[in-house]
């Protein structure tokens, strides 16, 4: 593999090698979805495949699939072509014999050519010689049907520069290996090492859409090269000139520069702030869009290159020409954030190929601040070129995130819908797909694991103010929330994904009302479930529901920062035990010193006696909050990448919460009661 470098003679985008043998999978296999009958793998690759799997059980035995076809009749090898030299699929296994629980459970998943018939099975040591652990001859898993741990976490950012929540993922799973404890059950010892997780629960930000370094940008069009994908047209950039995906690529604000591409007319300034962040964040961060992927295929390339090596491996990639200064000097910086990036990937594709990973998108996977408001909806979708950029995005998700997470919600219908659009980028196909797809009610899934793992869509579903189209959204409509009621109505538990956290720190959600109140929500992010009255009211009131689960565990990222609160609901009978549990990000940061600053002031705003507990809509409520381990006095915030790691009993309840830093550090948080707060 070759790392991006600037002393490549090559252009970015030159790649003479086409695809051999050696790079029969860019990316996979991704284990999906585990249930006592059924085992989903995903992955891609530069052919059309045929595959098959035999499962093998410590203690002895072969489990085998059931049959050529599932129980609807479908194949169970699903595929979709985006080009010659790219092919995805999504391998559904159904089993002839139940899982058995608690067990290692090695797989052995040959591929062949589909389009050669006497071409010989190959194995993972063909396609992907790392993928296995140490002492271990085949890559696997452990079927955890009762969630006695779960890794959890989001907001993935390639050229930040700390270290890979899923790399420490890798050496959990390592040392797990090591030890012989491929069980479910926690290891004894002072290091504290849980049972063998039950799943991994990316929470949004798997990719940033919208933020996007310039190597990374280079390494996209130099693997796009390599893959010959259809060129998509662009005929709604109107005035710019780019036509086309070619002429894209050949524009001189193609890199650092993308924000200029936008249409020319009135709106522009709307659609600038909308789509590519163009103004400054004070309170929090600054957007930086200016390589925001555009065309499907960058952001096909996009998800190839952050979840596996082989992408990269003699990947040439330089400053393209003409680059400013300042913009080489930036360019030089991101190419080694990029190159330890890449570095850790083998460790990244290992591990989601030995846990059950659940995925659901959050705003950057799309661009930032996706569906905020009504207004930002009435601009964004109201252009043809924008609805374009965010429908590509959407189109991108569906194939490698959406898919797994729930195979039976992508009918034929669908299916097809996405293949058309991968056969004809930009053309009508393209449009009714995206068209398709916005109206698309499925995203939300349930896993049925003991607490069921309930994964909800506050994207796309939103609850839109009446009064004020600039005000934010609820993050799920009644529709949608009285849907959710009757998924857990009846459950004694539940794990409950939010991207964004139910239960934030106050003052932040105080910080976002008064910019919002200014008509500013966008400079803020301001989106919390709080923001609005109604999706407010409804998620308190499924809380209090006389059917509702007694124990909630609220699972969040988004934010940038993790913490714990515990939380119990106050009216005429007691409400359920809820944990908020964020942990954020993978491989992201919040800014350390503004951190701890808004972290000591929200201490000291909203102590328990603070009056200002009076002024929030968040009421009947007692708050205790989780001082993380070895934290200064007044920090509940934790900063860092990292992993979140929750340790539940048999009645769903955490005895165990702590954050598993990259760099190493494994840190617990522990209640305070003397800081619990009615509010």
């Amino acid at each position: 593999m070759s790392a991006p470098t600037a002393a490549t003679p090559n252009p970015v985008g030159h790649d003479s090698r086409g695809p051999d043998s050696t790079d029969l999978v860019l990316a996979g296999p991704i284990l999906r979805r585990v249930e006592a009958r059924r085992v989903v793998l995903w992955l891609a690759s530069t052919r059309p495949l045929r595959a098959r799997i035999v499962l093998h059980p410590d203690g002895g035995g072969e489990i085998r699939p059931a049959g050529a076809a599932d129980a609807a009749g479908r194949a169970q090898c699903r595929s979709l072509r985006a080009g010659d030299h790219l092919h995805y699929l999504l391998l559904d296994f159904a089993l002839a014999a139940e899982l058995p629980a608690s067990r290692w459970i090695g797989y052995a998943l040959e591929l062949a050519p589909a389009d050669d018939e006497a071409a010989p099975w190959l194995g993972w040591q063909d396609w992907a010689p790392d993928l296995c652990y140490p002492g271990r001859t085949l890559p696997g898993f452990v079927f955890a049907p009762r969630v006695a741990a779960l890794l959890h976490g989001s907001c993935r950012k390639p050229h930040h520069d700390g270290g890979d929540g899923l790399v420490r993922v890798d050496r959990l799973l390592a040392e797990l290996i090591a030890r012989g404890a491929t069980d479910a059950e926690p290891v004894p010892g002072p290091d504290g090492l849980p049972g063998w997780p039950s799943a991994l629960v990316l929470t949004g930000d798997q990719i940033y859409a919208d933020d996007v370094a310039g190597p990374m940008l280079g390494a996209i069009h130099a693997l796009l090269d390599r893959l010959a994908l259809p060129a998509e047209r662009l005929e709604a950039a109107g005035e710019t000139g780019v036509r086309d995906a070619d002429a894209l690529r050949r524009h001189p604000a193609c890199y650092y520069r993308r924000e200029t591409l936008l249409p020319r007319h009135k709106r522009n300034y709307a659609l600038l702030e909308v789509l590519f962040g163009g103004v400054e964040k004070p309170v929090f961060t600054s957007a930086s869009a200016h390589n925001h992927l555009i065309t499907l295929a960058e952001v096909l390339a996009m998800y190839l290159l952050v979840w596996s090596p082989a992408p990269w491996r003699e990947l040439r990639v330089a400053p393209p020409p003409g680059l400013s200064e300042e913009d080489a000097a930036l360019w030089k910086k991101e190419q080694g954030l990029i190159e330890a990036f890449v570095a850790d990937l083998p460790a990244v594709r290992r591990a989601l190929a030995h846990v059950p990973v659940a995925m659901i998108f959050d705003d950057h996977d799309v661009t930032d601040d996706w569906n905020l408001s009504r207004e930002w909806e009435e601009v964004a979708y109201g252009h043809p070129f924008s609805r374009r950029v965010i429908g590509n995005a959407i189109v991108a998700y569906a194939i490698n995130q959406a898919w797994g997470n729930r195979p039976n919600a992508f009918d034929d219908a669908l299916v097809e819908h996405l293949q058309r659009s991968l056969d004809a980028p930009g053309a009508q196909a393209h449009d009714d797909c995206i068209d398709a797809l916005l109206r698309f009610e499925d995203w939300h899934y349930t896993w049925p694991t003991t607490p069921p793992l309930v994964v909800i869509d506050t994207r796309t579903r939103r609850w839109r103010s009446e009064r004020t189209a600039r005000r934010p959204s609820g993050l799920m409509d009644w529709e949608s929330l009285t849907d959710l009621q009757q998924v857990l109505r009846g459950l004694p538990a539940v794990l409950l994904v939010s991207p964004a956290p139910i239960f934030g720190v106050k003052l932040i959600e105080t910080i976002q009302r008064i910019f919002t109140w200014f008509g500013h929500p966008l400079m803020v992010d301001a989106e919390n479930w709080m923001a609005h009255p109604g999706s407010a009211q409804a998620i308190l009131n499924i809380f209090r529901h006389r059917r509702t689960p007694r124990n909630f565990v609220v699972l969040s990222g988004d934010v940038h920062y993790s913490f714990v609160y515990d939380v119990e609901l106050r009216g005429r009978v007691r409400g359920p035990d809820i944990w908020q549990i964020c942990s954020s990000g993978v491989r992201n940061e919040f800014p350390p010193r503004l951190l701890g600053v808004l972290d000591r002031l929200n201490r000291w705003m909203y102590s328990p006696r603070s009056p200002l507990n009076w002024f929030t809509r968040r009421r009947h409520m007692r708050v205790t909050p989780r001082r993380y381990e070895g934290a200064a006095r007044g920090r509940r915030l934790l900063g860092g990448a990292g992993i979140g790691l929750v340790e539940l009993d048999a009645e769903g309840v955490p005895w165990r919460i702590r954050e598993l830093l990259a760099d190493g550090a494994t840190i617990a948080f522990e209640r305070e009661e003397d800081f619990s707060r009615w509010a």
